[in-house]
């Protein structure tokens, strides 16, 4: 896979919310993808106390939803844990960890934020772009923004609100669950985020993407 707007990533804080505010020119928020045949869930865990990084990508064909192919990557982390700029602690495993997948997926979804971001540059929109391949963020928790009532129904959804923008879906995945975050990556429209992350979901609260990619990411060591 080649990586466009490639970046030094030996960066300090400051000069990588520089480059944040530079690489969110190029993010695409409408739908631009063909058929998905297979989608990816990305996610980050740490081993040894925070000092190595461990990416985990989880292939499943789509819409059944069978796994189809993963990878682990481990590598010193190099970056310090600051909020807002998680994908530069955590995208050089996820990178590594492309690079031994056998079937590169359509999609990606990501445990953490796309547009629903201060710089509109979560690790969503870092991966779609450097990848050219849409992504869509699948969060826990909130990062920015407000929103109203979420209907307590599967499916029902609030937009998620920053500085007048409409940067995400709070959507309940589930009946009484909590709800999640939802935000564009990269070539992907907020409808269809949506979407995607219901299609994807089963009897859980998240996605098997995300459900399958945080096994690897946070299991036993291997």
């Amino acid at each position: 896979m080649k990586i466009q707007h490639a970046h030094p990533w030996d960066l300090g804080p400051a000069e990588a919310i520089l480059l944040q505010r530079d690489l969110c020119r190029y993010v695409i928020t409408e739908d631009d993808y063909g058929p998905l045949t297979t989608v990816a869930g990305v996610d980050v865990g740490f081993e040894d106390g925070g000092r190595i990084t461990r990416a985990a990508i989880a292939v499943l064909e789509y819409p059944s939803l069978q796994p189809v192919d993963r990878a682990i990557a481990r590598r010193p982390t190099s970056f310090p844990y600051v909020p807002g700029l998680l994908s530069f602690r955590e995208l050089p495993a996820v990178l590594q960890a492309l690079e031994s997948l056998a079937t590169l997926p359509d999609l990606f979804l990501c445990d953490g934020q796309g547009i629903a971001h201060p710089r509109r540059f979560g690790i969503a929109c870092h991966l779609g772009l450097l990848t050219d391949t849409p992504a869509l963020g699948v969060g826990k928790s909130r990062l920015v923004g407000r929103h109203g009532e979420v209907p307590d129904e599967r499916g029902g959804w609030a937009e998620l609100i920053h500085k007048d923008e409409v940067v995400g879906a709070v959507l309940r995945s589930r009946a009484g669950v909590k709800p999640i975050y939802i935000s564009p990556g990269h070539r992907i429209s907020l409808a269809s985020a949506v979407a995607v992350t219901l299609a994807c979901t089963t009897r859980y609260k998240l996605p098997e993407t995300t459900r399958l990619a945080h096994r690897l990411a946070s299991g036993p060591a291997a």
